[in-house]
């Protein structure tokens, strides 16, 4: 297993990673605005599952493969911002529909808000790239098991980013209720937060 040393420079290093403006965070606030608290942590959970798949996919050398085609990473990155600009462009087209769901006291399923932040975390490059490039730096070779090693790192930052990315979420989300006191406002809010992620979703198409 990784030295006492190599933890302490792996969690430092994943803290300033996870909480530095990516994906995977502006993703987490917009769909607070959007859709929610209570959604917008499942999509954080979702994420997070999405993260964790990604290492064990690195733990057993797919990240590799992938970080060394450039058909495959832009094949990711391509299909993950269409998706979150697909998400933008939806909460745009149905603003409405918060300031109703609120009135009716109606919310979208568990699953769904689930399935959206699974989507977004499989298919977040910059990820699986940090992963394949800093993972193997906080692995005792010399203690063998290197591909546990990795999974076990990977997994720690996995709920490392579901607890930051949730605070994030209760901030935001606090946001939206303020302007929920009059549910009308719901109506540019959640065209606010589809716009968040759209462009979002431009930025990582732009991104090399």
């Amino acid at each position: 297993m990784p030295s006492s040393s190599q933890w302490v420079a792996f969690l430092v290093a994943s803290i300033l990673f996870i909480q530095v403006p990516g994906p995977s965070l502006l993703f987490t606030i917009g769909r607070a605005l959007t859709v929610g608290r209570r959604d917008a942590l499942l999509s954080v959970v979702g994420n997070g599952i999405g993260v964790t798949v990604q290492v064990l996919l690195v733990a057993v050398g797919l990240g590799a493969v992938v970080a060394a085609s450039a058909t495959a990473y832009t094949v990711i990155k391509v299909a993950g911002a269409a998706y979150v600009i697909w998400l933008g462009i939806q909460a745009i087209r149905h603003r409405r529909e918060a300031r109703e769901a609120l009135e009716k006291q109606v919310s979208a399923a568990r699953g769904h808000a689930l399935r959206i932040g699974l989507v977004v975390g499989l298919t977040n490059p910059k990820t699986i790239l940090f992963f394949v490039a800093f993972l193997p730096q906080f692995v005792d070779a010399r203690a063998g098991h290197v591909g546990v090693q990795m999974a076990l790192l990977g997994l720690v930052f996995g709920v490392m980013a579901i607890c930051s990315d949730s605070v994030w979420a209760l901030l935001a989300a606090r946001a939206r209720e303020w302007f929920a006191r009059k549910p009308a406002r719901l109506d540019t809010l959640g065209a606010s937060g589809g716009a968040m992620m759209v462009g979002l979703g431009a930025t990582m198409l732009a991104r090399e």
